[in-house]
Parts: C-alpha cells; sequence; structure tokens
C-alpha cells in the first residue's frame, strides 16, 4: 500500500531533512568562533550533543553561560551562518536518499510539498542556490523561516503557520523530521512524522514516529 496517497501534503521540517548538513554546521561555528578571537572548538562528539536542543543561537548562548563567558551571541551566530552559506555554496551538495524521488512521487499525485523550517532566510537561499536545479523551490507551496515564528522548535508555532497557510487539517500531512527534538514539534502539531536521522542524530529517539528510516523514497516508507 501507498501510504504517501493517504496524505494531502508532505512536510520537510528541517533543512537536514533535504541535505546533510551536519558537519559543514560544526565547522562553520568553529570557524565563527576563531575569527572572534574565542577559544571554543566544538569535536563532533561535543556538537552531537549540543544538537539535543534546537537552533543555533541557543547553542551559543548555553556554551557561553556554561563557559563563563560574555559574547555577542546573535552576532557570532549571523556570521557562523555567512560562512556556512558560503561552504554551501563552495562544496557540492546532494538530496539526502530517496528525497527526489519522494518530491516527484508526490508532484505526480496532486500533493503538497512543503518545507517547514524556522532557520534563517539566508539558510534557506543557501540551500537551494547549493542544490542548484536537483530541487525546484517553486514546487513548494510553503517555506518557513525564523521571521514567521516567535518561538522555535521544538515549539510547534511553524507546523500550525503551515497549516494555516496550506489551508490543510494537521491529519491530512505527514511531517519529516532529522532529529527527535524536531520531531516534537510536528508531534505537538498533532502531525504524523517519519524519522530521517541525520548523520549525528543517529542514537536519537524517535519512539513515536510512524517509521524511522535512512532513506525516504516513497516504497521505502510505504513498506
Amino acid at each position: 500500500m501507498d501510504m504517501i496517497l493517504n496524505y494531502k501534503a508532505i512536510l520537510f521540517g528541517s533543512i537536514g531533512t533535504l541535505v546533510e548538513t551536519s558537519e559543514l554546521q560544526r565547522r562553520a561555528f568553529n570557524q565563527a568562533f576563531s575569527e572572534a578571537g574565542l577559544d571554543w572548538h566544538w569535536d563532533t562528539d561535543e556538537y552531537q550533543k549540543m544538537l539535543k536542543k534546537s537552533g543555533g543561537l541557543n547553542r551559543i548562548n548555553d556554551f557561553a553561560i556554561h563557559s563563563g563567558i560574555d559574547v555577542d551571541a546573535k552576532q557570532l551566530h549571523l556570521r557562523k551562518t555567512e560562512i556556512f552559506d558560503s561552504m554551501m555554496a563552495e562544496e557540492k551538495i546532494s538530496l539526502r536518499p530517496g528525497v527526489a524521488n519522494l518530491i516527484n512521487h508526490a508532484l505526480n499525485n496532486d500533493i503538497v510539498i512543503a518545507f517547514v523550517t524556522s532557520t534563517s532566510e539566508a539558510n534557506i537561499n543557501a540551500i537551494f542556490f547549493a542544490l542548484n536545479n536537483q530541487i525546484n523551490r517553486d514546487d513548494f507551496s510553503f517555506i518557513g523561516n525564523d521571521r514567521m515564528i516567535s518561538f522555535p522548535k521544538p515549539n510547534s508555532e511553524i507546523y500550525l503557520k503551515a497549516l494555516s497557510e496550506l489551508k490543510l487539517e494537521a491529519k491530512d500531512c505527514i511531517a519529516i523530521e532529522d532529529t527527535q527534538v524536531s520531531m516534537q514539534a510536528a508531534l505537538d502539531a498533532d502531525i504524523s512524522c517519519v524519522g530521517f536521522p541525520g548523520a549525528l542524530a543517529q542514537d536519537d529517539d524517535f519512539i513515536n514516529a510512524l517509521i524511522v528510516t535512512d532513506d525516504v523514497s516513497p516504497t521505502n516508507i510505504s513498506n
């Protein structure tokens, strides 16, 4: 049975559901810290633990408080975003397994696709630029960003915004999320969710997901 056909919309919830960017993000943070004269260096294990909390600005703030250092977290995060966007433009990135097939399947069956992210518009632009012709921005009926909301994930505000904009009910949609904390935002909006763990979220608890997979091809999700 094709489970996807039971829904009117597929909601990709985070940048990480389209492309694997964890390592680029980590490197961008460390470069921003170095430029600011900070001796901070987040290794892979440390960064993986930080991903339990959503939002790069929150991670910087928490780390600064823990370190007892007063920093301009907002400026640091803005610089990290600039570095990350440059890396995205310079380095070849590809869609994660099954994403292209799922998007094409949805469009061929008149199923709406949306990008329910609460990241910055600059990051979103960088993703679509870096992916070039792998996906078409115009195929997305809704694309979220941080200016649309007051509270980031795991708050469900961005999902509720998407439902409102798309004029759909939660039961008509299925979300895809790459971390447990982001999945909680979808679940709190009463939207069923597919767990699609990113490279640094393999140990996350996706216990309330419909299915957990490393490939979102339609046949894989439906089996």
